[in-house]
């Protein structure tokens, strides 16, 4: 052996995926370290032998090896379920190649990725959230927060959406609320009482998606068995794909097959069956940006988006930011047996300048650590809040750029708002507590335009 091949024959044996390679007979010739760790096999026992001689189940005639090698055609990303002598259970994707030499077949290779644990903690997810969804509290319009004119306009619209059988979709950044819409506009739908199935399009890999997508039949692949796919649970219902963008583009396509034609098509059958699933899908980038990018394919897109829903940002509706505060309070009282009795207003003013990148869930986790941290019948203060959300005063005069015109009257719009918010809108309790004529509490708002319907 010459040093190229003892520099191959390392190099191969030292990589993460199994290597398996096969003569023109289907006999092992090679087959690496990685690939006998992840088979359970030692790799001298190997040698010479065919698969089918050293696996349970796998028959020559379903063999990815014996398949190049027969057809001489490559074989690209392959599920494989099967069984070891010792009773583990495999699970791989597999590319094969057949190897050619003046037209003539005399071996095949195959690389081999394993994904027996993703299976089995994607199995364990899969029965966490239909636990989970079974206990968990189902959310309608009702249950959505605020009440400025963006958040409003994106609830009316959904509202109408309900009463539809069209596809939706919703575009919000992370922790903006885009599932509580989802549960909304089903469960205050037409399809309200059939089944309604999310799906986490990111934390599941795409090889394990089309299987569960549109299930499986018997021998469809090695170890295959009959199940049903998420569509047909949905039958009827309607099917969340959250974050839809993070599918790989050959099932964006699958899954515009299945919108325009109502049918689906089980791995490994020839039968089709129909299907009539209501499709929401959420993303968490602008779709504008997403298609440019390649991520996103545009006809699918224009399938999803019949109905297309954008929730705005906290930063953009801070005006309902009292309402959560007081929501969050409320609810980590009676979690965790405190009894907090509000929050400082110089606080507050200090979160309605803060943008909150994380929107409604990174303000509902300050306002749980708060909690934690404050004595029982406390006032959420300062103290217990991180630096960057309580950067300023109102005695801090840091107004940069703008006059101190436009300054105290920023400060004016905000001292309002909040006191109307803390009065459940009513300008004559308002009026009363910031110690002004009612007259004069009205042509302030209509002078900073503010809404208090």
């Amino acid at each position: 052996m010459n040093k190229i091949e003892k520099i191959f024959l390392c190099l191969i044996d030292n990589l993460e995926e199994g290597i398996h390679i096969v003569d023109s007979e289907g006999k092992t010739i090679y087959y690496n370290e990685t690939m006998a760790r992840m088979e359970g096999q030692n790799k001298e026992n190997i040698i010479g032998k065919k698969i089918y001689e050293y696996l349970d189940g796998v028959e020559e005639e379903s063999s990815t090896l014996m398949n190049a090698l027969k057809s001489n055609q490559k074989i690209v990303d392959v599920l494989q379920h099967y069984s070891n002598h010792y009773k583990k259970d495999i699970v791989t994707i597999n590319t094969t190649i057949p190897v050619n030499i003046d037209g003539n077949t005399i071996a095949a290779l195959e690389i081999a990725r394993d994904m027996t644990q993703l299976k089995e903690l994607n199995e364990r997810i899969c029965k966490l959230e239909e636990r989970s969804t079974s206990k968990k509290r189902n959310y309608k319009f009702s249950d959505i927060i605020g009440n400025s004119k963006v958040i409003r306009k994106a609830i009316n619209k959904a509202m109408r959406s309900s009463l539809s059988n069209s596809s939706v979709l919703i575009y919000g950044e992370t922790g903006s609320g885009k599932e509580v819409f989802a549960q909304s506009i089903h469960y205050n739908g037409i399809r309200k009482d059939k089944p309604f199935i999310a799906v986490n399009c990111a934390a599941i890999p795409s090889a394990l998606l089309e299987g569960m997508f549109f299930g499986t039949v018997k021998g469809s692949y090695t170890g295959a068995e009959n199940k049903k796919g998420i569509f047909e649970e949905a039958n009827r219902g309607t099917l969340l794909l959250d974050e839809v963008n993070s599918l790989e583009p050959y099932l964006q396509s699958k899954l515009l097959r299945v919108l325009q034609d109502g049918y689906i098509r089980p791995l490994g059958s020839n039968k089709i069956i129909d299907v009539d699933v209501r499709v929401i899908a959420t993303l968490n980038e602008k779709p504008e940006k997403l298609i440019e990018e390649g991520r996103l394919r545009k006809d699918f897109y224009y399938r999803l988006s019949v109905i297309r829903i954008d929730i705005p940002p906290l930063r953009e509706r801070k005006e309902d930011i009292i309402e959560f505060v007081n929501h969050f309070i409320e609810y980590y009282n009676a979690i965790l047996g405190k009894n907090i009795l509000g929050i400082d207003k110089c606080v507050l003013e200090n979160f309605y300048e803060y943008d909150w990148p994380g929107n409604i869930r990174e303000l509902k986790n300050v306002i749980e650590s708060a909690v934690n941290m404050a004595d029982n019948n406390a006032v959420l203060t300062r103290e217990y809040f991180e630096s960057k959300l309580i950067n300023k005063t109102y005695n801090d005069f840091n107004i940069k750029d703008e006059s101190l015109t436009h300054y105290l009257e920023r400060i004016e719009k905000k001292i309002i708002e909040l006191t109307l918010s803390e009065n459940g809108n009513n300008i004559s309790k308002a009026a009363r507590k910031l110690k002004i004529s009612r007259q004069k509490l009205q042509y302030k708002i209509k002078k900073y335009d503010l809404n208090i319907e």
